[in-house]
């Protein structure tokens, strides 16, 4: 997801578990305060407590039947689990956003009365159940669902009409999380391994678009249509959408790294031949750039969509909100302002982007959704530079730049679902860019995005081993480089002082033991290793100023 509009200002080898230790260490030192207080309830939201750790989604089944009139909807979720542990108390946290209420519930297949209602979740008291046994829990539940004031950045049941008079509904609720709309296990941490099937009823003159893969379209008696729709790869819960609206579809393929790839469009029915002139050559070349360094495309059994939508843009995995108006850029304007990102679509490629990174490899906590969106925020520059060249994408990324506000720290805190600053897109862009410099070739790097890719496919995964492995797999220690950038605000100042063909030169504004190779360029270019300590350079000839390769985020000081 893009969540902020613009900005104010626009060799060695080391074991990856030490290198864990290291970091983990490092992180509870440099985390910088954000100055806010938790509760109880935080907690409730973000952590795998007691309530949630013993149990395992293996599937989800939503069946939902919105109406427009009322702006109320009516549903119910199955929940196929598997039990991880013999050895906590079998209560179970179901999680169900007020003013929605649960009416009944049943345990396989008989219902089930021992629970109590806490805000916004349901707590259930269960039998014992043994250890990798399977059960399923099925909750019916209705009333009217948080209206989203302003999606996808408030979260909520999205009704509008579109230009013609005709109902349009949706829902955005990543932030907000899924239980906003269905019953849910409400944990990024946690996706279903087996999938998800989404049923949607509507009345016969509108269209229910899911994740996947259409299933089956039946008549419901009184003028309404079942929709079912499958997905068969694990999926974040916040990515289980349905769309309704006077859809066409508008079917297409396109041949990647792993064959036949179903790229479908689901647009307003007045709106087809816009999708066919724009939407459709933009993702052709967004699938085949994104492979080229990314690897293939995560979910080439769930198909690939985009599905005009009533709000700008979402990753629901294998399909893609779009609310761009058919305009290149971000709502037709350049978010770089370096005319480069007038060029493309960025609801197509930004989005798009997320199903390797936010899909397929999603952060465990909310607090590391940098992975998410730094990674997609790259791909930008990625894109830029497969049609335009590298100059165009180093250009992009340094455009970006400048939007970066050093707020509160990109990564947030753990176990009570807070992110980290909107910096995570833009500064996380700029960080794996800065990795890049360091690797030096770009064959390597392709490769490590592609080891990415792999190794975490369809997983969770923390900042932690996220950073590991890019140092164990580039064979240097970054952890000061990941602390200085993740979790701090400080920008580090290359400062140097000149003395004819003598330069001296140190970091400063920084962690006390950061380190990062950098270019500079003075009678000729040099590649030096600063610290917090004054080192010296000499030249071939006097100088009178150096300069900094542009593809770093550091501050170039002259001092006296």
């Amino acid at each position: 997801m893009f969540r902020f509009v613009i900005s104010k200002n626009i060799g060695f080898r080391m074991k990856l578990k030490n290198i864990l230790f290291f970091v983990s260490f490092t992180f509870v030192y440099y985390s910088y305060s954000q100055n806010k207080v938790f509760t109880k309830e935080d907690t409730l939201l973000g952590s795998n407590s007691v309530y949630r750790v013993w149990w395992d989604v293996q599937h989800y089944i939503v069946s939902v039947k919105p109406d427009f009139a009322t702006k109320t909807i009516s549903g119910n979720t199955i929940i196929d689990y598997k039990i991880l542990t013999d050895s906590l108390p079998f209560t179970m946290q179901l999680d169900l956003q007020e003013p929605l209420i649960i009416d009944s519930l049943f345990l396989d297949n008989t219902k089930h009365t021992h629970y109590q209602k806490e805000q916004n979740r349901y707590m259930l008291a269960l039998p014992i159940q043994n250890k990798e046994s399977k059960h399923c829990i099925q909750a019916y539940y209705h009333g009217s669902p948080k209206i989203a004031v302003n999606p996808p950045w408030d979260g909520g049941w999205v009704w509008k009409k579109d230009s013609l008079g005709n109902p349009w509904m949706s829902v955005a609720c990543q932030g907000d999380g899924a239980s906003i709309w269905f019953p849910c296990k409400d944990i990024q941490r946690d996706e279903p391994d087996q999938g998800a099937t989404l049923i949607i009823t509507v009345p016969d003159t509108l269209v229910g678009i899911g994740n996947g893969k259409l299933i089956s379209k039946e008549p419901n008696g009184r003028g309404l249509m079942t929709y079912t729709w499958r997905v068969t790869n694990p999926i974040n819960s916040y990515d289980i959408i349905p769309y309704i609206g006077k859809y066409t579809e508008i079917k297409d393929s396109v041949i990647g790294k792993k064959g036949l790839l179903q790229t479908n469009y689901w647009v307003l029915n007045y709106h087809v031949k816009q999708a066919k002139q724009h939407v459709k050559p933009n993702v052709i070349k967004t699938i085949k750039c994104l492979e080229y360094w990314f690897g293939p495309y995560p979910f080439y059994e769930d198909s690939y969509k985009i599905v005009e939508a009533p709000y700008l843009g979402m990753e629901h995995q294998s399909n893609v909100a779009y609310g761009n108006f058919y305009l290149n850029g971000y709502l037709g304007k350049d978010l770089s302002n370096t005319g480069w990102g007038l060029k493309w679509d960025f609801i197509v490629v930004h989005e798009t982007a997320h199903e390797w990174f936010g899909n397929s490899v999603t952060a465990t906590d909310v607090a590391d959704n940098w992975i998410h969106e730094g990674l997609a925020s790259y791909a930008e520059v990625l894109f830029t530079e497969c049609e335009f060249g590298k100059e165009a994408g180093n250009d992009y990324c340094e455009g970006v730049r400048k939007s970066i506000d050093n707020d509160i720290p990109v990564i947030g805190s753990y176990g009570v679902k807070n992110e980290g600053s909107s910096d995570m897109y833009n500064k996380g862009s700029n960080v794996i860019h800065m990795i890049r410099q360091m690797m030096g070739n770009d064959e390597q790097f392709m490769a490590l995005l592609r080891d990415l890719s792999k190794t975490f496919y369809h997983q969770t995964v923390t900042t932690k081993a996220f950073e590991a492995f890019i140092s164990l797999k580039i064979g240097k220690d970054l952890s000061s480089f990941f602390n200085q950038y993740l979790r701090t605000i400080q920008i580090p100042d290359l400062e140097y002082k000149i003395s004819k063909n003598k330069v001296q030169y140190r970091y400063a504004n920084c962690i006390n033991d950061f380190v990062m190779p950098i270019q500079i360029k003075a009678d000729e270019e040099y590649v030096i290793s600063p610290t917090t300590e004054w080192q010296n350079l000499v030249l071939s000839k006097t100088v009178k100023n150096i300069s900094l390769n542009r593809n770093v985020y550091v501050n170039l000081i002259r001092k006296k």
